[in-house]
């Protein structure tokens, strides 16, 4: 699973945002599985999925978008310290 995140904790583990990631993904997996346990897809079904589906992904872009704010104030910083 490519999730766009890089880089990777400071000590070579899964950053938070990666679990927070891993998390939604098993969570919205968890949830089809559920909706198509009766055999049958409705439309309700698919409509639920496709929520699921958008929350998650708006999840996964917040993340990348703090994170990339977050590298940028670190730069900014890192650019104003007297050397």
């Amino acid at each position: 699973m490519d999730t766009g995140v890089a880089g990777a904790a400071p000590n070579g583990g899964s950053t938070m945002d990666d679990v927070k990631q891993g998390y939604r993904e098993v969570e919205d997996t968890a949830k089809e599985t559920a909706r198509k346990a009766d055999g049958d897809e409705s439309l309700a079904d698919k409509v639920g999925n496709a929520g699921d589906d958008i929350r998650k992904e708006l999840g996964n872009a917040g993340d990348e978008m703090r994170d990339a704010a977050d590298d940028t104030s670190d730069d900014f910083q890192r650019d104003q310290t007297p050397r």
